[in-house]
């Protein structure tokens, strides 16, 4: 077959953007996600639920800890722009709050529900992390300290807020993808409606010039080629353009492998992100 992307031929980059094929384990999974999510609601108790705009969807769930002006986390939720639901990414937050910080997790459109366009979700998540910004002493927490997180295609649209003005100290991004050249010749054409415009806008990697808040980068060795590169090709063009950037190669780990251990402090997503909010896994 003929070469379509690099020296991909067209089911090769297929698969290199379906975690099915690399994460025979998905489904167990997020499943396990969702079913922890539930406990630490029930360890915590219910989140607080605010609107950061006028559709149903623009909501976050709020988990709050007890320390006075607090770091904040915004989490930005994976699912391959099409899925994902904030309810059940609430499994990092017994972790922040335990720590000391207030963790929040965002609800936006998925892309199915925004007739294949990326835009608006952009936008949501862009506007999520303002509104959690300019309501910090709302939520008991220090604006100064606003950080955010996101896995999957919620690291790719959490990158996308790192290239506008977002005031966020810094970005912990799981697995993403930053250049959506090669999404955009795959199989995930089917359901986004990609151009020319959305591919440029919303290319984090092309717009480092544009990112002042450090990112540290994440992925596991048991990632799709695809991804792996993704992140590898992000963090040299934020080092070649001066920005500050860290990544991490996590080994042993597939795509939902290593963003669960964002439950866990001692493990590598939940210990980087500790790591940049200058958090130990347990104030005392």
């Amino acid at each position: 077959m003929a070469k379509v992307f690099l020296d991909y031929d067209q089911q090769a980059l297929d698969a290199a953007y379906d975690q099915a094929v690399y994460a025979p384990n998905r489904d167990q999974i997020l499943a396990r996600l969702a079913h922890t999510s539930e406990l630490v609601r029930r360890r915590l108790g219910p989140p607080q639920r605010f609107a950061y705009g006028e559709l149903p969807i623009e909501g976050l769930d709020v988990y709050r800890t007890t320390k006075p002006q607090a770091p904040i986390c915004v989490f930005v939720h994976g699912g391959a722009w099409r899925a994902g639901l904030a309810r059940d990414y609430a499994f990092p937050a017994e972790t922040l709050v335990r720590a000391g910080a207030h963790f929040v997790a965002l609800d936006f459109n998925n892309v199915l529900e925004t007739n294949g366009d990326l835009m608006p979700m952009a936008e949501q998540v862009r506007r999520g992390i303002a509104w959690v910004h300019a309501n910090a002493g709302k939520l008991g927490g220090d604006p100064a300290r606003l950080y955010v997180c996101g896995t999957s295609s919620g690291a790719h649209l959490s990158a996308v807020a790192a290239t506008t003005d977002a005031p966020v100290k810094g970005y912990t991004l799981c697995s993403g993808m930053y250049d959506l050249r090669g999404p955009r010749l795959s199989k995930r054409s089917s359901y986004v409606k990609f151009t020319d415009e959305i591919e440029e806008a919303l290319s984090p990697q092309r717009h480092v010039a544009a990112i002042r808040a450090p990112i540290v980068l994440l992925y596991g060795s048991l990632e799709t080629p695809e991804f792996q590169r993704q992140s590898r090709d992000f963090a040299d063009a934020l080092t070649r353009a001066g920005k500050a950037a860290e990544i991490i190669r996590a080994e042993g780990y597939n795509h939902f492998e290593i963003a669960e251990t964002l439950g866990n402090p001692y493990g590598p997503l939940g210990r980087a992100l500790l790591a940049q909010m200058k958090l130990g896994s347990d104030p005392g």
